[in-house]
């Protein structure tokens, strides 16, 4: 499969869950320590953790240690790229994939 669809699977797996979608959101107002994430859920801090984890790994949010707080932050060249892939792949176009024929790739 070619880098580009895993890459933005990786991508949409990683906000297909409501929790992290929700926590993308929050970060689109600017940076959040962890704990004032948490305090928006019904949820353990190493539910929180792993959620957090996904999201980094899937390179659309940074972190980063202040002592002992982490702070998240949205990586917003990375969701602007997501949005520009999904919108070349969303639309049919001269060199679209349904235009290639079948055992010519």
């Amino acid at each position: 499969m070619e880098p580009i669809y895993k890459e933005t699977s990786k991508i949409l797996k990683a906000i297909s869950d409501a929790k992290r979608l929700r926590i993308v959101d929050m970060l689109s107002c600017g940076e959040l320590c962890a704990c004032k994430i948490l305090e928006s859920f019904d949820i353990t801090q190493p539910t929180l953790s792993h959620d957090m984890k996904v999201l980094v790994e899937a390179g659309i949010v940074n972190d980063r240690r202040d002592g002992k707080n982490i702070y998240y932050s949205l990586n917003m060249e990375k969701l602007e790229g997501l949005l520009s892939k999904l919108n070349v792949m969303f639309y049919e176009k001269e060199d679209c994939i349904c235009n290639i024929k079948k055992g010519s790739s």
